[in-house]
């Protein structure tokens, strides 16, 4: 079968204190990363048997925390991305750590999410990663979180990117009523899409690929079927891709999250996103940008 797997291990650690982020600037014992490390080992060696058991795998690391700054990261991406019946490996990223890893991905299978942090990095020490990327022909989006705060330094770093990279602006939803319309055309014309992101979309009861062909795997193995339903629907290494898929419909009122409403196929996204969907590229970067 061909299946979306998001991984997070037990990475709970940042290199940057964002202050609506629960994980900012929090340092995991080495116990905890030596865990993580082992995790990550583990999904990597069965995603690789994966090829005999005839599936295809895109693979999404999404973790609590920057990931990047730990080797076996980088490995796992290097080693994932040359398997052959890998299609994808992403991974999201504040893009500070080292990018000479890169060198030994296989690009035409490799992509970053990339999320800019204004106050935790310089914008030219940022454009400087992301050029290094670009240059490299590696498949990558930028974005950030649309705070009132950063709507300066968002469209600076707009007006800095080469024009065929896309950046988006995630809706800041913890306060009712944040945007006026002032501020979502100013968005809007940074990000042709952001109207799609400060939607909450009604998904109880709906159909969803997650839990049949999309899969949320934590470090110990357990499969959620959607990162914010806490019901496990079992394990990767008991019961293979096949015991697990089964059509679910969702159980929560709302979905809120890109990760999460991408994979609700009444909302259409693959006509925006195409092959780009796990990593936020679209077909092309949309006309009529600010």
């Amino acid at each position: 079968m061909k299946a979306v797997l998001y991984y997070r291990g037990s990475l709970t650690s940042c290199n940057y204190d964002c202050p609506y982020c629960p994980f900012g600037k929090t340092r995991d014992s080495r116990a905890r990363l030596a865990k993580d490390r082992e995790e990550l080992e583990t999904f990597v060696h069965w995603a690789t048997a994966q090829g005999a058991e005839g599936h295809r795998l895109s693979i999404f690391f999404n973790p609590y925390g920057e990931a990047l700054i730990h080797r076996w990261y980088k490995e796992a991406m290097v080693t994932l991305s040359n398997l052959e019946h890998v299609d994808k490996v992403a991974i999201q990223t504040n893009l500070s750590a080292g990018l000479d890893f890169t060198a030994g991905l296989n690009l035409h299978k490799s992509a970053f999410w990339a999320t800019y942090h204004p106050g935790q990095v310089e914008e030219q020490r940022f454009l400087a990663q992301c050029m290094a990327v670009y240059e490299q022909g590696i498949p990558f989006s930028v974005g950030s979180v649309g705070l009132h705060s950063a709507f300066e330094a968002i469209a600076s770093l707009r007006e800095a990117l080469p024009e065929d990279v896309y950046l988006w602006v995630n809706a800041y939803k913890d306060k009712p009523d944040y945007y006026t319309r002032e501020d979502i055309a100013f968005l809007t014309g940074i990000d042709p899409h952001f109207v799609l992101n400060t939607r909450d979309y009604e998904s109880l009861g709906k159909a969803c690929n997650a839990g049949s062909s999309v899969f949320y795997v934590q470090g110990s193995g357990q499969v959620k079927r959607c990162y914010k339903d806490r019901g496990v629907i079992g394990s990767l290494y008991r019961d293979g891709l096949e015991g697990l898929s089964a059509e679910r419909s969702c159980r929560m009122k709302a979905c809120d999250c890109y990760i999460g409403y991408i994979h609700m196929p009444e909302l259409q996204l693959q006509q925006i996103y195409g092959s780009g969907l796990l990593e936020r590229i679209p077909y092309r970067v949309p006309e009529g940008r600010a």
